[in-house]
């Protein structure tokens, strides 16, 4: 694949070097990139990935939850989305206040930011053969604002009469998520109901080590782990790489390279299927170089 490749520093490090943890060289670059590919940030992973998705308008967070062989997953038939809105919510540090007796966070639910992720999601679904999408609030406490997401679902699903429609309570959807995993084709959400749904997720299927994330709008794509950094573990060449692998998969699908996602998507498969080289995490003791190798001679 013929790309040219650009770093952008930004972080732990980056602030720790330069000041700030998100430099606007840094910005310009995703910016002017056709996609992005994203490490771990460390502490200051809020005050990276969060500008980027609202200066990059990415609105739209996918997270796949796929069983793989040598996993430990709950079920072997478990592969299901989730699309969380990524851009209002509750993570909104300008709508947080703070006086010396308490701290107050503002829930900012809008129409439009709701329809675009609740048709997104939706779209998904048609474009990828799902026959099911579900949405996911807390409508009987949270009567106005989730009261409004559940209104906009159904009206938007009325477009899509081919796919079926349901919606569940939050804390009924973590567990479902347990007890009937395999009963989710897409689910989209909110943003922090999603954030902490894909993290069960995750261990319905192994970890955090085998989560992928895209973040897609509409001046930019950004692609990451699920997961954040391991200081306790950084340096010591134990952690498991796949989850970056596969956002890199995630990257190539969104940028029409889908013969390299393809290679390199088997590659993971093989490499879990065979169950001989693996990270602690999944029960091995091979280092995060043995696992990379390896998905290199699997080429």
């Amino acid at each position: 694949i013929d790309f040219d490749y650009v770093y952008g520093e930004a972080g732990d490090a980056c602030l720790e070097k330069t000041g700030t943890a998100l430099p606007k060289e840094t910005i310009d670059i995703v910016r002017d990139s056709d996609a992005c590919l994203f490490g771990a940030a460390g502490e200051t992973a809020a005050d990276v990935i969060v500008k980027l998705r609202q200066e990059m308008k990415m609105f739209a967070n996918l997270r796949p939850v796929k069983a793989y062989p040598n996993t430990n997953a709950l079920s072997e038939d478990i592969d299901f989305m989730i699309v969380r809105e990524n851009t209002e919510g509750l993570y909104i540090a300008d709508k947080e206040e703070f006086t010396k007796d308490g701290a107050t966070a503002k829930r900012v639910i809008t129409r439009e930011a709701e329809e675009r992720i609740i048709d997104y999601a939706f779209n998904y679904a048609k474009d990828n053969g799902k026959s099911k999408v579900t949405g996911v609030h807390k409508a009987n406490v949270l009567k106005k604002s989730d009261g409004l997401f559940k209104e906009i679902f159904y009206e938007v699903g009325e477009r899509y009469p081919d796919i079926e429609k349901e919606d569940f309570y939050v804390d009924a959807t973590a567990m479902y998520l347990i007890t009937q995993p395999q009963s989710f084709e897409v689910i989209v959400t909110t943003n922090l109901f999603g954030d902490i749904l894909s993290d069960e997720g995750a261990g319905l299927v192994g970890g955090l080590g085998l989560i992928p994330s895209a973040n897609i709008g509409s001046d930019g794509a950004l692609f990451e782990p699920v997961h954040g950094s391991a200081p306790d573990i950084a340096g010591k060449g134990i952690a498991n790489p796949i989850a970056m692998m596969l956002s890199a998969v995630m990257m190539l699908r969104y940028l029409n390279e889908n013969e390299s996602a393809d290679k390199l998507d088997n590659a993971i498969l093989k490499l879990l299927s065979d169950g001989k080289v693996l990270t602690g995490d999944l029960g091995g003791n091979a280092t995060t170089k043995d696992v990379t190798e390896e998905i290199i001679n699997l080429l």
